[in-house]
């Protein structure tokens, strides 16, 4: 998902959504590409972990942080061309509409069991996700210009550079 998530083919994108929908995270595709992109190793960012916050702490700030940001950033594209933040063009309604539907077709098909294994399978795809920003992003922090803006990303803003 996260690297169909950077494809430009729209296919490829679509794909990317739909992976996320899967695991309940549809967000992060808006999150990831308009939020994190952006921000990374900023204050800013909350999928940029700080020097010596564990990854407990971390999630939960990130998580909450990501889709806030996620939704405040899909509201703006939204009413930049003049449509509601709860048209179907919301690339975060997309995935949630998908994985809504999975679920529930889930839930009919194999009956309340699932109860118990979707909360498993949305908290590891959701903790992967946490876990490679946790671990990428580590401690970095790029540096502040006299101007207020942060210097442009260089691969040392990453760790798996």
């Amino acid at each position: 998902a996260h690297e169909l998530g950077h494809k430009k083919e729209a296919f490829d994108r679509w794909m990317a959504k739909l992976v996320l929908a899967v695991v309940g995270y549809g967000h992060f595709f808006i999150e990831h590409n308009k939020g994190h992109h952006r921000d990374v190793a900023t204050p800013m960012d909350p999928a940029t972990s700080r020097m010596g916050e564990s990854i407990y702490s971390f999630s939960l700030r990130e998580i909450p942080g990501a889709f806030k940001r996620a939704w405040l950033l899909e509201e703006e594209r939204l009413a930049r061309s003049g449509n509601s933040v709860w048209s179907l063009d919301n690339e975060i309604l997309q995935p949630m509409i998908i994985t809504v539907v999975l679920y529930a077709s889930l839930l009919a098909f194999f009956g309340p069991i699932m109860l118990m294994f979707l909360p498993i399978q949305i908290g590891y795809g959701w903790w992967q996700l946490t876990s490679a920003n946790y671990i990428e992003h580590y401690g970095l922090l790029r540096e502040k210009l006299p101007n207020g803006r942060y210097e442009h990303q260089k691969p040392h803003h990453s760790w798996n550079s």
